[in-house]
């Protein structure tokens, strides 16, 4: 394992470069204030007359088309949703592209699976923070950084990796340090936390948890609290302290209910179905199946948000989180 800091990175490589991040949401927004603020000459590019232009233009940041940024940038890193990056790339970057440029991102999806295919006189390379945009953002303004990942898929120039580290530095990564990838291995496991654990699995064992005490007669406000609101507390003692860190800080009834329960929930069935879908993630089966539901327009991600959007545990989660004063 190989993890890069600030004294392994040569910011020269930088001089006299332009950097367009495309796109100004939540990671565009963060990496492209903290490169400027570091001292790289950044533009953003940005289709005209939408929101994120005003936004750009209010703070301070150079703005241009998509097309110019790509033609004046020497790196274009390119920071849009995963599912309208082939498209973009094709239309409005791929023109401005020469030799000697570096194409980069911050997930390697669109690489990895081949729905973007620079040319081979350009070096295509990752630096991904792994935290939200606001949280880049922040840790920049406090001093420090959140951690990040680098990855080169291909070196042109010989300079690739120099190039990924300076920017990662521009953005605070290096401060607190970033580790060495590929593209294949940031993207899979990426796609597999996000659907397996992250987001996919620990809603479902939230709504799980929920649907189970109100069936059995308990107040739907005392079962909110008990399987969403408290977790949050859970998962920082996680974080901070790690797995036998959150036990002792727990009860001991806590503590052993948890141990003596938990493999009871995660069955060698759930396991089972973790590996197949790791599988879908690395045959390209869940790629395709989101490009395909893209070019229906979304239909069963829309059916799915309307659904969940009329959850039981949604309904009192608004409520809770406003007597909790969490939102207004």
């Amino acid at each position: 394992m190989k993890i890069y800091y600030e004294k392994d990175v040569d910011m020269d490589v930088l001089k006299d470069k332009t950097v367009a991040v495309i796109g100004y949401g939540s990671q565009g927004m963060a990496q492209s204030r903290n490169m400027s603020e570091s001292g790289l000459d950044v533009i953003v590019g940005l289709r005209k007359g939408g929101d994120s232009w005003e936004t750009a233009i209010e703070h301070d940041m150079p703005v241009m088309t998509v097309e110019e940024a790509s033609k004046e940038a020497d790196i274009i890193h390119i920071l849009i949703p995963d599912e309208i990056q082939g498209q973009v790339y094709k239309k409005s970057i791929q023109p401005g592209i020469k030799q000697g440029n570096a194409i980069s991102f911050s997930h390697g999806y669109n690489i990895h699976f081949q729905y973007i295919k620079p040319p081979k006189n350009v070096d295509i390379i990752m630096i991904a923070p792994k935290g939200p945009g606001s949280t880049v953002r922040k840790q920049y303004l406090d001093g420090f950084g959140v951690p990040g990942l680098v990855a080169v898929e291909q070196d042109y120039t010989g300079n690739a990796l120099q190039v990924a580290l300076a920017m990662g530095q521009g953005s605070g990564l290096t401060r607190a340090g970033v580790l060495e990838t590929t593209f294949k291995e940031e993207t899979e496991t990426d796609l597999f936390g996000e659907q397996a654990v992250l987001c996919g699995g620990a809603t479902e064992l939230i709504k799980a948890g929920f649907q189970t005490l109100v069936e059995g007669g308990y107040q739907p406000e005392l079962a909110y609290f008990e399987t969403c609101h408290e977790l949050k507390l859970i998962v920082d003692l996680i974080y901070q302290k790690g797995f036998a860190g959150m036990w002792n800080d727990v009860s001991n009834t806590a503590e052993f209910g948890g141990l003596t329960r938990r493999d009871r929930i995660i069955t060698e069935k759930s396991r089972n179905e973790m590996k197949q879908i790791l599988k879908e993630i690395q045959t390209g089966k869940f790629a395709k199946e989101w490009a395909l539901e893209n070019q229906a327009g979304r239909p069963q991600l829309n059916r799915m948000r309307d659904i969940e959007n009329e959850l039981e545990i949604e309904k009192q989660g608004k409520k809770l989180r406003k007597l909790c004063g969490l939102e207004k």
